[in-house]
């Protein structure tokens, strides 16, 4: 069955830095786009950034367009976020997401808090 697992969340400072993984398993992965959201307390869960199966092509919410930079490695199953300048309206919960056979699949997502 198809399994997404993040990691990488944590705390940190405003303007730091961190880098989100998502392991996926269950279907080809190099054959699928991937895409990151995030949901705050209270606020609907919102879309980041997304992926091709082959990295050409990639797109941003413009929250975090020129902060946040997605990527994916197909050998190791694995989708990046890169988060820089993180400012506390970025604290959320961060989830990955893939679209197959007609199926939302969500991991169970990594926490992110940004606060001094």
């Amino acid at each position: 069955q198809v399994q997404l697992v993040e990691s990488g969340g944590g705390l940190v400072q405003p303007g730091g830095s961190l880098r989100l993984s998502c392991v996926a398993s269950g279907f080809t992965f190099s054959r699928f786009g991937m895409t990151w959201y995030r949901q705050a307390p209270g606020k609907e869960r919102e879309l980041l950034a997304s992926i091709g199966w082959s990295s050409g092509l990639t797109s941003y919410a413009d929250s975090v367009k020129g902060r946040f930079t997605i990527s994916r490695d197909n050998a190791k199953n694995t989708v990046y976020l890169q988060m820089n300048s993180l400012k506390p309206e970025d604290t959320a919960v961060y989830y990955c997401n893939v679209f197959v056979n007609y199926y939302n699949y969500w991991g169970q997502g990594t926490q992110v808090t940004v606060s001094s």
